[in-house]
């Protein structure tokens, strides 16, 4: 399942540069699937919907940092634990139940996104 930031946050932008999907953005900054993954060409999102990896997308919040779900794999392949949970200071970062996903299938989209 993704990590979703609730309104909670404080803003002090300490989970985004230690997301190694790049899937924390500022909020009301567009994000786009290119953004910190080595994917070129079509990707097909979670919804089933097929964008360009340069495609800019609406924010997923305007007041507080956020994640997209697209892009997150709970670290996955990366590290034990969620980073973005690890730093926040406010434990504002925490399972988005609106998307459950298993580890073999966050493995997957890591794998998408990193080209592995």
């Amino acid at each position: 399942m993704a990590i979703k930031i609730t309104d909670e946050c404080i803003n002090c932008g300490a989970c985004e540069p230690e997301c190694p999907n790049t899937a924390i953005y500022e909020g009301g900054v567009e994000w786009k699937i290119a953004d910190g993954t080595t994917v070129k060409g079509d990707f097909t999102l979670m919804d089933g919907s097929v964008t360009t990896a340069t495609a800019p997308h609406d924010p997923v919040a305007v007041d507080t940092y956020y994640i997209t779900p697209d892009k997150c794999t709970e670290c996955q392949g990366f590290h034990e634990e969620p980073q973005c949970a690890a730093v926040c200071p406010v434990d504002c970062c925490i399972p988005d139940e609106m998307y459950r996903e298993t580890v073999e299938e966050l493995l997957g989209k890591q794998a998408k996104l990193h080209n592995k």
